[in-house]
């Protein structure tokens, strides 16, 4: 998702593969799909595609993955987003 980045080498995102138990709750919840599960692991596939919405670490039943939420600005990224769909002017989030 090379259009929904705010800056590449700063997510906060982190997964711990030993911890994870491979139940795909991260898959199915990250809005940009960064992650895929491998060999019964979770994999984080475009690290800077992480918009720190937290919801994969909020939906991780063993906690294996930890991100800190407003970081990367999802709200900007999501104005952003929307204003180049919708052509309208939302207010930004927090930058």
């Amino acid at each position: 998702m090379q259009n929904f980045r705010y800056i590449d080498k700063v997510a906060t995102l982190s997964l711990d593969r030993e911890s994870c138990i491979g139940c795909g709750s991260c898959v199915t919840v990250c809005p940009h799909r960064i992650f895929t599960v491998t060999e019964r692991k979770a994999v984080i596939e475009d690290h800077d595609a992480c918009m720190e919405c937290g919801a994969c670490a909020k939906n991780c039943p063993v906690e294996a993955i930890s991100v800190t939420p407003g970081v990367g600005c999802a709200a900007e990224i999501i104005a952003r987003w929307v204003n180049g769909f919708t052509g309208r002017k939302i207010m930004p989030g927090c930058c």
